[in-house]
C-alpha cells in the first residue's frame, strides 16, 4: 500500500513509488529502470533523493549506482543520509539477530556519510552523549547533526559531496560484489486500504489499544484516514508507542476534495505481525464495517 504521496501532496517534487518489494532485493530493476528514464531527462531536475524503509540494507541500493555502466555514467552519488530515532535506536542497535540474519539499523549507521540524530527532545543530555558515542563506535567518519522533526537546512544534505567509494571498499573490499543478503523472517509489514469514513472514537480507541498492547514490536506505523462527518484529511505517524495525529487543518495536507473518494491507507512495519487481525479490526472502525 502506498502512502507517502499522500504525505508530502502539497510538494513541487516529482515522485516515484515502488511498491512491489524491498529496493535491496526485487525492486532493484525498477530503481534502475526509473533512473535511466530521469537520465534521459537530466535538464529537468537538480538531484534525486532515494528513500528506503527502515527494514531496507543500504549496501545494494549503493551498489546500483556501481554496477549499471549507464547509471554510473549519468549520475554521481553525493551521501547517504541517514535518520536516527534518538528515543529508540539503542534498543535496534543491540537487538541479537540470528546468524547470517544482518542488523539493518547497524548497516544504515555503518554506511552513513551524515546522521541526523532526531527527537533529541526526548532524551536526556546524557541518553543523548550515549548513543552518539554508540553510532561513533560503529562509523566514526559521519558527521552527526542534532535535530528534531527531522528540521535541516537543505544545503546540509544536498550537494555536500560526502560519499566515498574508496572509504567503502576500505572498510568492505567486497562491498561491489553481488551477495545475498537476508532479512530477520520476523519482521514484516502490513497494509491495509479501505474506502469508507472512520468512527473518530472507535479509530482512537483502536490505535490507543494498538500502542499499549503491540507497541514494543511496532517499528512504524502510518496512515492517511478519512473521518465521519470531515472533510479534514486526517494523518498519523507513529513509532513504537510514540504516535502522533495531524489534519489537513494543520495545512500539512490537503483536505479531501468535494468529489474525490474517501480512502483509508494504513501500513504498519512490525515484529510478529497479524494481517488479519490488523486489518479486521481497523474495518470495525469504519462507520459502515466491511462484512465477511
Amino acid at each position: 500500500v502506498g502512502i507517502d504521496d499522500a504525505l508530502v501532496l502539497q510538494a513541487h517534487e516529482e515522485i516515484f513509488e515502488m511498491n512491489n518489494g524491498c529496493v535491496c532485493c526485487s525492486v532493484r530493476g525498477d530503481l534502475i529502470r526509473i533512473l535511466n528514464k530521469l537520465a534521459k531527462r537530466r535538464d529537468k531536475f537538480d538531484h534525486i533523493l532515494i528513500e528506503t524503509t527502515g527494514l531496507a540494507d543500504p549496501a545494494p541500493v549503493l551498489q546500483t549506482f556501481f554496477v549499471d555502466e549507464e547509471l554510473q555514467e549519468a549520475f554521481q552519488l553525493d551521501a547517504l543520509i541517514t535518520v536516527v530515532d534518538a528515543k529508540h535506536i539503542m534498543q535496534h542497535l543491540d537487538e541479537e539477530k540470528p546468524e547470517g540474519v544482518e542488523n539493518e539499523s547497524v548497516e544504515q549507521v555503518a554506511f552513513a556519510d551524515r546522521i541526523l540524530l532526531n527527537k533529541t527532545d526526548l532524551v536526556s543530555s546524557e541518553e543523548k552523549t550515549a548513543i552518539k558515542s554508540k553510532v561513533k563506535a560503529i562509523n566514526k567518519f559521519a558527521e552527526i547533526i542534532e535535530c528534531t522533526y527531522g528540521r535541516v537546512p537543505l544545503d546540509q544534505l544536498l550537494g555536500i559531496q560526502a560519499f566515498s567509494l574508496d572509504r567503502v571498499l576500505a572498510q568492505e573490499p567486497d562491498f561491489l560484489e553481488d551477495k545475498e543478503h537476508e532479512h530477520d523472517n520476523t519482521i514484516s509489514s502490513v497494509g491495509i486500504e479501505r474506502a469508507g469514513e472512520c468512527d473518530m472514537d472507535k479509530l482512537q480507541q483502536w490505535l490507543g489499544g494498538l500502542l499499549r498492547d503491540k507497541g514494543a514490536d511496532l517499528f512504524r506505523s502510518k496512515g492517511v484516514l478519512a473521518v465521519q462527518g470531515s472533510n479534514e484529511r486526517y494523518v498519523f505517524q507513529g513509532v513504537h508507542m510514540l504516535m502522533q495525529m495531524t489534519s489537513s487543518s494543520n495545512e500539512d495536507v490537503l483536505p479531501w476534495g468535494p468529489d474525490e473518494k474517501r480512502l483509508n491507507r494504513i501500513v504498519f512495519i512490525g515484529r510478529n505481525l497479524d494481517r488479519d487481525a490488523l486489518t479486521k479490526s481497523f474495518e470495525a472502525c469504519l462507520v459502515q464495517p466491511v462484512k465477511a
